[in-house]
């Protein structure tokens, strides 16, 4: 029996359900289908507006921006979806670390909200103050992130 390559065309290019997950940690709370858009308080550097916002593929790295960002609310990470082009967050990729291991990316576009991780495990609290400690060292010697603008 012969297929015709019709058939077999689109079994090639059919998409699955499956894309890139992305997460994004914050205290923001947000509901499924808002965007998060550039323009707020940043969390790190210099806390100006931020001209970038941020998203990563590893839930270890999200856990981190929840963790690190300003403000009271309840630490959250949202899965989201990106509607433009992402590029490497040069914080932490090649000024930080060779390549980038944290699979973390930065971008002037929304992310839409698609979807929220509910049970995730925190870092030790000893761990995050150092984080924070470091963080704010920097600061004080003046070092900014590449982000800043």
């Amino acid at each position: 029996m012969q297929t015709s390559n019709k058939n077999q065309t689109a079994n090639q290019t059919a998409h699955t359900p499956f894309n890139q997950t992305y997460f994004h940690g914050t205290k923001a709370h947000l509901k499924i289908g808002e965007l998060i858009e550039v323009g707020y308080n940043s969390n790190f550097g210099q806390r100006k507006n931020a001209k970038y916002i941020f998203l990563t593929s590893t839930l270890d790295a999200a856990i981190w921006g929840a963790e690190l960002a300003s403000g009271e609310g309840k630490e959250r990470i949202y899965l989201v979806e990106p509607t433009g082009e992402i590029e490497d967050d040069p914080d932490l990729t090649d000024k930080k670390f060779p390549g980038n291991p944290t699979k973390s990316y930065r971008s002037i576009h929304p992310f839409k909200v698609v979807g929220e991780v509910t049970i995730w495990q925190s870092h030790p609290s000893e761990q995050i103050q150092a984080m924070k400690e470091a963080l704010e060292k920097l600061k004080e010697q003046g070092i900014n992130s590449l982000n800043d603008y």
